[in-house]
């Protein structure tokens, strides 16, 4: 496995793959690795010739310095996992490597079509338009045939794929594939997250209570209405110490848009567990 932290470099390797026919997948990531980066990451390493992992802290798709300061960062712990996995290639550039000084100041402006007004963007403004920045240009740079994302992250999910459908990326063989990748969870429920890394072994406790809730909101939706199952949902997290509900959203799965109806519906959620920021969902 080789490690690259310079665009030229990366694109030097992407031209020489391209002259051998060969199909990358590129699993775009912001380090602090888990089991659920290494399921997407082996799914990759299984469907394409070669396989790229970036592990880059995107700062423009931060609109809290502090959370972009604290957030973990352990490229070696990573490349070794990377690496006992069979990803081909790391690129881990600097943040004046990817973006220019005016690149860093300036907002990217893109039509999101509305997905960026609900959830994650209405409580993070420009996060979004961040997301988008540097997943286009890691689109660019790597010219992939498919790219891995997981469903944890399901607004920014939508947003990539409308991204795409706007675009007329391509990889070696045809139009660029986004493979949805499901949740990894641990095997008490909580959803992974390098975030996780932040809180306490009774922090990590507490925080069960969301996997735990979501999930007995299935059986709530066959009696209850979206409203209802919406709100027992908020008042049973927050009822548990050392947990706060910033948001439980009922949405269509395509639109995000609230809907009144459990069909092709999707529950998100963002909770603060202490001072971590968590999220997850659940399919209905």
């Amino acid at each position: 496995m080789q490690i690259i932290t310079t665009k030229s470099a990366l694109q030097a390797v992407v031209k020489a793959c391209k002259q051998e026919n060969k199909t990358i997948g590129l699993v775009p990531t912001m380090g602090a690795l888990h089991n659920g980066h290494a399921s997407l990451v082996k799914r990759a390493v299984e469907e394409n010739d070669i396989c790229i992992v970036s592990v880059f802290v995107n700062p423009t798709q931060f609109n809290n310095k502090e959370d972009l300061a604290k957030y973990p960062r352990n490229i070696e712990r990573d490349a070794k996992l990377l690496e006992s996995i069979g990803a081909d290639y790391v690129f881990a550039p600097t943040p004046e490597e990817m973006y220019s000084a005016e690149e860093m100041n300036t907002t990217f402006e893109f039509d999101f079509a509305g997905l960026d007004k609900v959830m994650e963007g209405k409580m993070r403004p420009g996060h979004f338009n961040g997301v988008v920045q540097v997943v286009s240009r890691l689109f660019y740079l790597t010219q992939p045939d498919k790219g891995y994302f997981g469903e944890k992250d399901f607004q920014q999910l939508a947003i990539i794929h409308h991204m795409v459908e706007r675009s007329s990326l391509a990889g070696t063989f045809g139009p660029l594939q986004i493979i949805d990748c499901p949740i990894v969870r641990e095997d008490s429920g909580l959803a992974l997250s390098s975030r996780n890394e932040r809180m306490s072994a009774e922090e990590k406790q507490t925080a069960l209570a969301i996997s735990k809730t979501l999930f007995k909101s299935l059986e709530w939706a066959k009696s209850a209405s979206v409203t209802e199952v919406q709100q027992r949902v908020i008042d049973t997290l927050n009822a548990v110490p050392g947990l706060e509900v910033e948001y439980y959203e009922i949405v269509d799965q395509t639109t995000l848009l609230p809907t009144d109806t459990f069909n092709h519906a999707i529950g998100c959620i963002t909770v603060y567990c202490g001072p971590v920021r968590l999220i997850d969902n659940i399919k209905y």
